[in-house]
């Protein structure tokens, strides 16, 4: 009896001892960090090939050159009706600026709403349809409204995960040109 009561304290102690090791290692790795940020940052921008709303092709061939903001939207996405304002007045900051380019890619959304939404809201810059969602797919949105901010070559330079602000706007572009 006497051994069996150490061996249960010591199979009891290394047990202990474990799962300390284990929550030791887990300190700092908050998951939801990774939930606020996109592991593209730093790397090419996946290749596009789609048709803006008035039939135009827009593609990666296009759209090097530019600091290109791309944003990831709906029509039916209340975060996206709430950061439209932003987007509004950064399209109007940069309209004539040829090296700056705003996009708007609309996933899981008809083409009827999306024309409605875009026509009602005075929307003026390019907006696309994602309707097999690649796009979002390949760029690993998680949801929308999500942007995302390309260099002159093509390199992700950086992401906001939910809705953006003008001041977020302006940071991305500067990434986007090296600022």
């Amino acid at each position: 009896m006497k051994y069996s009561a150490r061996w249960i304290a010591l199979s009891v102690g290394a047990v202990v001892v474990g799962l300390g090791v284990v929550l030791a290692m887990q300190v700092g790795n908050d998951p939801r960090i990774d939930a606020t940020k996109s592991q593209l940052v730093g790397q090419p921008a996946p290749e596009l090939s789609l048709r803006a709303l008035d039939g135009t092709a827009v593609d990666t061939n296009t759209l090097l050159g530019k600091a290109v903001i791309v944003n990831f939207w709906n029509s039916w996405c209340i975060p996206c009706r709430n950061e439209l304002p932003a987007l509004k007045e950064f399209a109007n900051r940069y309209r004539d600026d040829p090296g700056v380019a705003l996009v708007g890619i609309v996933r899981d959304d008809s083409t009827r709403a999306i024309k409605a939404y875009v026509k009602a809201e005075g929307i003026d810059w390019v907006i696309v349809t994602d309707p097999d969602s690649r796009a979002a797919l390949d760029f690993a949105t998680r949801g929308q409204p999500e942007t995302f901010a390309l260099d002159a070559n093509g390199l992700i330079t950086g992401a906001q995960i939910g809705p953006t602000t003008l001041r977020d706007l302006e940071s991305l572009l500067g990434s986007a040109q090296g600022r």
